[in-house]
């Protein structure tokens, strides 16, 4: 039995790169950098931005666009909220290291150098990339593009409600408070007396009467647990065919979803017809994006929907031309009632849910701490990369993200243990005989983490 070191034993001052311990968790990474290299990400990248750099020995040295992309990626899979986390993750990590290409001897970029490129390149690069990222998938068949599913969901932005102020004045929400109290009769009210006055009013927070001095384009609105709060509205259009991610907008938190879909279905239509020349046949979406407006816009571009219809009661179709939104009303009615209008929504439900937890809840993105549309925009578009990416790495290895290798050994245990214990609820040599194969299938089965070994790269 070992014993344990004391920390204050003198370290070595130089020791050979040889010597450094190999961690077997850069095995992800090092494929994830063969897909890139396959398609020659950095050479691609590196021309799409030679224009936002110029030659000079002043000022802090700039990181290139391969690792700059890559630093953001590295948000996704390992799930980094901010560029200051993520600057201290690759500065802490081997694996991460050799991901971004930097040796021990070299310094990793700081959080704020990948502030300051963000903010350098321009939304239009950051949505190149994405589509590029979308080519790969293309190329290896992960995109069909006939059917689509749109919906959206709330991002919590990098501001606070306390700090909104009118838009026509700039007056703060507290002096609007006490310009009504004394208006009410009162000389000095407490805080309490406030927010009792506050608590009573009605219709308070409207978008066109107040904004944000810190994020203009944060929006007032009612968040998933009810909350309300600052947000912006993410909106994601994925292939039904294989759960791949074809448009990402970002939108106003406070307008509707019928009206910010028109945005984010060319996006997708624009990626589809890359595949073929009909491009999007049947956008799939839930009640919410339900109109007689969108249903016949949707007609027009030749694109069955199936979107389920809320209860609004018995409709008056009686208006100037309105024969032609109800004929698109009913035919879509129809086509919900069907089985495989049943068989999209559960496709739906799953694959674009699978999106949103990916991007926000374990991607690190569901409180933004960036402000400004763009900025934001831009951080989502290379999560969204990340996502596609993930599921070539997926089909080629068996595993999407670099976690997911830590739960196989739990995975074999846990169905170990749950067929020893269903052995001894049956007849002993039916558990006996359950027990043998499968003792028999975990020696035959290969080492899952054999395949990504280091030395097996």
């Amino acid at each position: 039995m070992g014993t344990r070191k004391k920390r204050e034993r003198q370290q070595d001052l130089w020791i050979a790169t040889n010597d450094v311990v190999k961690t077997p968790g850069n095995a992800f990474y090092n494929r994830l950098n063969d897909i890139l290299d396959e398609h020659k990400f950095d050479q691609r990248v590196e021309h799409l931005c030679r224009k936002f750099y110029k030659q000079s020995s002043y000022g802090r040295p700039s990181i290139a666009p391969g690792v700059y992309f890559r630093a953001l990626l590295i948000g996704y899979f390992e799930g980094l909220d901010s560029e200051r986390g993520i600057a201290w993750r690759s500065a802490d990590s081997l694996s991460l290291r050799t991901f971004l290409g930097y040796s021990l001897d070299e310094e990793t970029p700081d959080h704020s150098t990948i502030s300051r490129t963000r903010r350098l390149y321009w939304l239009e690069t950051h949505k190149a990339v994405f589509r590029w990222v979308v080519r790969f998938l293309i190329k290896d068949g992960l995109i069909s593009g006939q059917t689509v599913s749109i919906d959206g969901t709330t991002l919590e932005a990098n501001a606070a409600m306390k700090s909104i102020v009118r838009r026509d004045n700039g007056q703060s929400y507290e002096e609007y408070l006490k310009e009504l109290a004394k208006a009410a009769g009162m000389e000095n009210p407490t805080r309490e007396q406030l927010a009792r006055l506050d608590r009573k009013r009605e219709k308070k927070g409207s978008n066109q009467e107040w904004k944000s001095p810190s994020d203009p384009d944060a929006r007032i609105t009612k968040m998933k647990d009810g909350r309300t709060h600052l947000a912006h509205k993410a909106e994601h259009a994925v292939d039904l065919s294989s759960g791949a991610l074809l448009a990402v907008t970002l939108q106003g938190a406070n307008v509707g979803d019928t009206t910010t879909m028109q945005a984010t279905l060319k996006e997708a239509q624009s990626v589809a017809q890359e595949v073929s020349q009909v491009g999007v046949e049947e956008l799939v979406a839930d009640k919410g994006y339900h109109s007689g407006a969108v249903l016949t816009d949707l007609h027009e571009d030749g694109v069955r929907s199936y979107i389920p219809e809320p209860e609004r009661g018995r409709r008056n179709w009686n208006g100037k031309g309105k024969a032609v939104e109800q004929k698109r009303v009913y035919e879509n009615r129809r086509r919900v009632r069907g089985a495989r209008s049943k068989r999209l929504q559960k496709l739906r439900s799953e694959l674009t849910e699978r999106s949103f937890a990916h991007m926000y809840e374990t991607g690190g993105m569901r409180r933004v701490y960036l402000r400004g549309r763009d900025n934001i925009l831009k951080r989502l578009l290379v999560q969204g990369a990340g996502f596609n990416l993930s599921l070539i790495v997926r089909k080629r290895h068996g595993v999407g993200k670099p976690r997911q290798l830590q739960g196989l050994d739990s995975w074999l245990s846990e169905a170990y243990a749950r067929l020893f214990i269903r052995s001894l609820t049956v007849p002993g040599w039916i558990g006996r005989l359950g027990t043998t194969l499968w003792r028999k299938v975990l020696r035959a089965a290969p080492d899952p983490y054999s395949a990504w070994s280091p030395a097996a790269a």
